[in-house]
């Protein structure tokens, strides 16, 4: 029953993750509440040994039906997998409890200018070409992968909207460049874990499909559907993070 529970979980994930990011609000409760006494880390291990293929079956997806500009986005990804390794390895040494104060405010700053920017993100004007877009996407791809690798909620939104506000991509040429990203990012996590043993490869397997499964549908909806159907996905799965880190930041310690 348990490995039932967490593979629907995780193809739900896998679903809203390939749209615009914001799998593990899904995944990670699932997996911490079938398995209350774990260490956190195991858990997170978990969750990405799962994630990272409904990211990379999302990627290849979209890289099919997107036009991608794989001259900064590759840069941009290898970028990010260095930073999150590093980004994992600050985590051992400093505390990331001050990120998770102010995570709750970013994301309201990031919802309400989304709301007030009705035009944002609809139609695809990048505002870089060439080594300019080559440096600007590999600058995002190092911070939030950074970001990823120390505390990560809310990767995949930080990922979409900056593509869309700093970058001009629309929502879904944003989400289908965040998606290779994330897989970098993801993918030097799960190398940092495996390594640390955090990992039960026995979870994977079932979950790992799951969250493919759930990815591909996820995909096919936004390539149907375009910026809109993401922009409004996206709005809903920010204010998700905003209730749920806001209550793990200040709403527990009200208790």
């Amino acid at each position: 029953m348990d490995l039932l529970l967490i593979t629907v979980a995780s193809f739900f994930a896998g679903f809203i993750d390939s749209i615009v990011g914001g799998g593990g609000l899904i995944l990670l409760p699932a997996l911490f509440a079938v398995y209350p006494t774990t260490a956190p880390a195991t858990l997170f291990g978990v969750n990405k040994s799962a994630s990272i293929w409904g990211t990379a079956a999302a990627t290849w997806q979209y890289a099919h039906r997107v036009q991608m500009p794989w001259n900064a986005l590759l840069p941009a990804a290898a970028t990010a997998f260095v930073c999150s390794m590093f980004g994992a390895w600050c985590v051992t040494q400093v505390s990331p409890e001050w990120l998770r104060r102010i995570l709750p405010v970013m994301l309201v700053v990031l919802l309400v200018y989304t709301l007030a920017k009705k035009s944002l993100g609809r139609e695809h004007q990048p505002r870089f070409a060439g080594r300019q877009q080559q440096w600007a996407a590999s600058l995002l791809g190092g911070v939030i992968g950074f970001y990823d690798g120390f505390f990560g909620p809310g990767t995949g939104s930080f990922l979409v909207f900056f593509f869309v506000r700093w970058l001009g991509f629309d929502f879904l040429h944003a989400s289908a460049s965040a998606k290779l990203i994330n897989t970098a990012s993801n993918l030097a996590a799960l190398i940092l874990f495996s390594w640390k043993g955090h990992v039960w490869w026995h979870l994977a397997l079932a979950m790992a499909v799951a969250n493919v499964i759930g990815s591909l549908l996820g995909t096919r909806l936004a390539l149907k559907h375009g910026s809109g159907f993401v922009r409004v996905v996206f709005l809903v799965v920010v204010g998700a993070l905003i209730l749920k880190t806001g209550w793990d930041a200040w709403g527990r310690a009200a208790i």
